[in-house]
C-alpha cells in the first residue's frame, strides 16, 4: 500500500530533445530520483504534443531547436491544451528572443543545458509546485526585452476613473520583495537579502501575487518594472 502510495505522489516527466544521448541522460539521472518518474520520450515539438495529450505529465523538459516543430510552438500548444502541465526549458539557447519567446508561449522555467544536477531537480520540483523559474542571467534577457518593448510602445491613455495602481496596497516589505523578483532573485536568495525565513518569503510572494492578480513571478517583474518607470 505504502508502494502504490509512494508512486502516486511521483512527479510523472516528459522528455522532449531531439537528441537522442541527451534523452537518455536525463531520463537516466531524473529516474534515479525516488519523487520522480519518466513516462515518455519525445525526439521533436509534434511527438511531444502528442505523447503529452496521451499520457498528461506533470512536466515537461522541452528543448527549443528541434525538427518538424520546435519547443516554442510545443510548449505554447501543451500548456494551452493542458493546464495542468507545465513546461520547463531546458536548451543551449540563450539569445534574449528566444528566452522571451519561450515565457511567452507559456514556459514556467528556463534553464540552460550547462546546468547542474542539482538545478536541474530543484527546478523540476520547483516547477512542479506551481513555481516560476528562470537563473539570474536569464531573468535579465526577459526584463531586458520588457524594457525594449516598453520603450517603443505607445504611453497608456488614462482615463479620468482609472483605478488606482495596484502597487499601492502592498506593504513597503512587500515591494521590497516584488523588486528583488525583478531582479531574478529566488525566493533564498530574498530571504537572505531581507533577513527571512525561505518559507516567509514563499508567503510573500503568495500575497503579493494574489494582491496584484499575477500569474506567476515573470508577469511579477514586469509589474515591478512598470513600476520604476512611472517613478
Amino acid at each position: 500500500m505504502s508502494t502504490e502510495g509512494s508512486s502516486a505522489q511521483r512527479i510523472r516527466l516528459l522528455i522532449v530533445d531531439d537528441q537522442p544521448l541527451v534523452r537518455r541522460g536525463l531520463a537516466l539521472m531524473l529516474s534515479m530520483e525516488p519523487d520522480m518518474e519518466v513516462v515518455g520520450e519525445a525526439g521533436d515539438g509534434i511527438e511531444a504534443i502528442e505523447l503529452a495529450r496521451q499520457r498528461r505529465p506533470d512536466v515537461v523538459l522541452m528543448d527549443l531547436h528541434m525538427p518538424r516543430k520546435g519547443g516554442v510552438g510545443a510548449t505554447r500548444e501543451i500548456t494551452a491544451s493542458l493546464p495542468q502541465t507545465r513546461v520547463l526549458v531546458l536548451t543551449t539557447l540563450e539569445a534574449e528572443q528566444s528566452v522571451f519567446d519561450a515565457v511567452r508561449a507559456g514556459a514556467m522555467a528556463y534553464l540552460l543545458k550547462d546546468a547542474t544536477e542539482q538545478e536541474v531537480l530543484e527546478t523540476v520540483r520547483a516547477v512542479h509546485r506551481g513555481e516560476s523559474r528562470l537563473t539570474p542571467q536569464i531573468a535579465r534577457k526577459v526584463l531586458d526585452q520588457f524594457r525594449r518593448m516598453a520603450e517603443t510602445a505607445p504611453p497608456p491613455e488614462y482615463r479620468h476613473e482609472e483605478p488606482k495602481d495596484p502597487a499601492v496596497s502592498l506593504t513597503e516589505k512587500e515591494n521590497n520583495v516584488l523588486q528583488l523578483i525583478a531582479e531574478g532573485k529566488s525566493n533564498k536568495q530574498i530571504g537572505t537579502m531581507l533577513s527571512l525565513a525561505e518559507g516567509t518569503v514563499k508567503n510573500y510572494v503568495s500575497r503579493i501575487m494574489e494582491k496584484l492578480h499575477a500569474g506567476s513571478r515573470t508577469e511579477l517583474a514586469v509589474i515591478a518594472l512598470r513600476q520604476r518607470r512611472v517613478e
